[in-house]
């Protein structure tokens, strides 16, 4: 089963580019995108093409803003969304996908804002996220993708030490908040295979960021620890373009 994760940073704009020949050349037989910036039905209109697999999206009461999605070609036993805590579940922020041996969950963590406005919001984001993946655990192991918003380690973000607790996405507090779960046996694929490679998933609009590989890894595959010996691959396609984000891979075993 290989299944890709992608920031999109909105439905209808990345369809207009290259968006289902990258698909079409991935091939994935699960597709989790997030920050749709659209409305169920406008994300439904958008991906009419691709009519080989079944289709699931949870878009914010917010137009224009978040909303994740998911399209996978075997159908799911169950697919739920959000997370049940009310003050989370208006941001279409959240999807999971029941399979056989696993659950599939995608997700869009919440930014903690230009001027860290969010950072209290998104501690406690964690914390109940975190409570949300071990209640499921106990049913099946977790695979959990998405865009997390959160550089984990120095390695993981160009400029490290001029972004430290200056920038959402790599405070202590969202670090915390990683080694939180981490703690909780998941596992971060990539790092896990590829302890020493410095590789981003994310690159500004700004001051040619990708051209200079000035970048974040904020994107992941975590994972259950029961799961880790299934994964054949995982992988950053920064080969693919469109948005701010490049897709993710992660290849297993069923």
């Amino acid at each position: 089963m290989t299944i890709i994760s992608w920031n999109i940073n909105g439905i209808r704009a990345i369809t207009q580019k290259d968006f289902f020949d990258d698909i079409s050349k991935m091939d994935p037989d699960m597709l989790c995108l997030q920050e749709t910036k659209a409305q169920d039905s406008e994300v439904e209109k958008a991906l009419a093409k691709l009519s080989n697999y079944h289709h699931f999206y949870n878009s914010a009461n917010r137009k224009g803003y978040s909303g994740v999605a998911v399209l996978t070609k075997k159908e799911p036993i169950s697919v739920t969304y959000d997370m049940g805590v009310a003050e989370h579940d208006d941001e279409g922020r959240v999807i999971c996908a029941e399979f056989d041996g696993f659950y599939v969950v995608n997700v869009y963590v919440p930014n903690s804002g230009q001027k860290l406005e969010r950072l209290d919001y998104r501690q406690q984001w964690d914390i109940d996220f975190r409570n949300y993946l071990k209640n499921l655990e106990k049913t099946k192991p977790v695979i959990l993708c998405g865009d997390l918003n959160v550089a984990h380690r120095a390695i993981d973000l160009k400029n490290d030490k001029s972004n430290y607790n200056k920038t959402a996405g790599y405070t202590q507090i969202e670090i915390d908040g990683m080694d939180n779960l981490l703690n909780e046996g998941f596992v971060d694929t990539y790092r896990h295979f590829h302890p020493d490679t410095v590789a981003y998933t994310y690159w500004s609009y700004r001051f040619k960021a990708r051209e200079r590989n000035t970048g974040w890894r904020i994107d992941y595959f975590i994972v259950s620890e029961a799961l880790l010996s299934k994964i054949e691959k995982v992988a950053i396609l920064s080969e693919y373009y469109g948005s701010d984000h490049c897709p993710i891979q992660l290849k297993l075993t069923l």
